[in-house]
């Protein structure tokens, strides 16, 4: 089966090189699309892709990354940004993924690796009508078919570039146009909170919570809520908001570590304590979308169990899950400082 990469890009001559090269071995097309670039991202991309092409930009990241699948021939159809790389123990897992589409899967779900967050994304899909990508911005394509998990992941690097508003005066565009949907309301309400804008963010994610949604995002926008009615001073909002959460789904160890980090913050340390002993007990949610740190099923409630117990006088306990800090991050400049605390 012929896999074909299919890229948009703009101003990525930083940046596109290494991701080209990170791919072409295992890849049989490679297509870009330049969105209106006026450094050498085309003349980068002309030294890999078979196909580079020009597409004039409609501020719909959707219908760019339509056509550039529309241009190409493979039998399947991958997708990357320009700040994404393979690595070489991420290539290695490539033929089995290959070995997956040979099987009859027509959606392929990977690990995407951003920072210390991993996330499953739909990475490599059949080349048919229903490979079609949606949304705005933060655009997707729902997957179809026959669905496999694939080991293979995409590994995101920073590029240095500073995106300013343009997301956000994009969903202000399209709101003024149509009626967005629930996915599009989440991300356009997480965009005013990244903005600092906490007033319109609560707005936008309490419509899109009373309305249709994916139970993942819902719990997502719950915790998103929550962070900008603390920024507000409205703590009371803000654990409402993070319980509304357990009306969607099982409890997120992210969202169980912010009620937690409320008590805390109260100095209600019992509280706190018994909330960040739930969180580790939560499971990892990652193949259903969600974007939990794992440091937050972990090294963070760790930590802050450590503060709880020293705080409440059981410094036996606190000496305990100290010891149990110091077993999976011994270098980690709490741990490190703990143990000077403790004269351990």
């Amino acid at each position: 089966m012929k896999i074909s990469l299919c890229m948009i890009v703009k101003d990525e001559e930083a940046v596109l090189a290494r991701c080209l090269e990170s791919v072409r071995s295992l890849v049989d097309e490679i297509v870009v699309l330049d969105t209106g670039s006026t450094d050498r991202t085309a003349e980068i991309a002309a030294k890999y892709a078979n196909v580079v092409e020009t597409f004039a930009w409609e501020d719909d990241f959707a219908a760019a990354r339509n056509a550039s699948f529309g241009r190409a021939s493979g039998d399947f159809l991958m997708w990357m940004d320009a700040d994404d790389v393979v690595t070489e123990e991420n290539a290695k897992k490539f033929p089995a993924l290959r070995a997956l589409i040979e099987a009859g899967a027509d959606t392929v779900i990977c690990p995407y690796q951003t920072g210390e967050m991993q996330y499953a994304r739909e990475r490599v899909l059949r080349n048919t009508i229903h490979a079609k990508w949606q949304g705005h911005v933060h655009e997707c394509i729902a997957p179809f078919g026959k669905i496999a998990h694939a080991e293979f992941a995409v590994t995101h690097l920073p590029n240095g570039k500073n995106k300013g508003m343009r997301n956000l005066h994009i969903y202000q565009k399209w709101a003024e146009k149509e009626r967005l949907s629930g996915r599009d309301l989440f991300y356009y309400g997480r965009e005013f909170y990244y903005h600092r804008l906490y007033t319109e963010a609560i707005a936008v994610l309490e419509k899109m919570l009373r309305g249709e949604g994916w139970y993942v995002n819902k719990i997502e926008a719950c915790k998103t809520l929550a962070l900008c009615h603390m920024e507000c001073g409205e703590t009371e909002a803000a654990l409402r908001a993070l319980f509304a959460s357990f009306l969607y789904g099982e409890p997120r160890a992210a969202v169980v570590c912010e009620i937690g980090a409320i008590f805390k913050g109260q100095k209600k340390f019992g509280e706190a304590a018994f909330w960040f002993e739930q969180a580790l007990r939560c499971r990892d949610h990652t193949e259903e979308g969600d974007f939990e740190l794992p440091a937050c099923r972990m090294i963070t409630p760790l930590l802050e169990l450590v503060v709880c117990y020293y705080a409440l006088g059981d410094t036996a306990r606190a000496v305990e899950y100290h010891k149990k800090t110091e077993a999976i991050a011994p270098d980690h400049p709490s741990v490190v400082f703990n143990r000077k605390f403790f004269r351990l």
